[in-house]
């Protein structure tokens, strides 16, 4: 048992999207406060999965992709933060296949918080969420932050 087991966790959604590096940002920042560790969770689905019709493609390769893209995302977000020697949160990565929601909504289970992106639209339709952070807002055991890019 390491001295994290016991922290707080504090799950992010990480999609690429603007508004996901604030959420990472934000949430490294509560981690930092309260103690606790960063869980940076992605979901990837096959094309297949939301209705693409194409050749079967091996699914691993798919799963690479989405992975390398996630890593590449939180290594450009996080910076030195993560890798320099100072760091004080760690930042644990996990990559699942699946809906999105139904992936934030299972990693955070026993979670102290749970922290999303509301992708920004303009106009009237700026105050409304999107369907992620929809969802895991009304359906999630803990609380939940969504973080806006700007």
């Amino acid at each position: 048992m390491n001295a994290h087991d016991s922290a707080p966790r504090v799950v992010v959604g990480v999609d690429g999207s603007p508004s996901s590096h604030a959420a990472l940002r934000w949430a490294l920042r509560h981690a930092t406060l309260i103690g606790g560790v960063v869980d940076a969770v992605g979901a990837w689905e096959p094309p297949s999965h939301i209705g693409w019709s194409a050749p079967v493609v091996d699914n691993s390769f798919d799963r690479e992709v989405a992975e390398k893209r996630f890593a590449d995302e939180l290594d450009r977000v996080l910076g030195d933060r993560v890798l320099g020697e100072g760091r004080t949160v760690e930042v644990r990565r996990t990559m699942v296949m699946g809906d999105p929601s139904d992936v934030l909504l299972n990693a955070s289970r026993g979670a102290e918080l749970l922290v999303v992106g509301s992708h920004g639209r303009s106009g009237f339709s700026r105050a409304l969420l999107g369907s992620v952070s929809t969802r895991v807002t009304q359906h999630a055991t803990c609380p939940v932050v969504v973080a806006r890019a700007h």
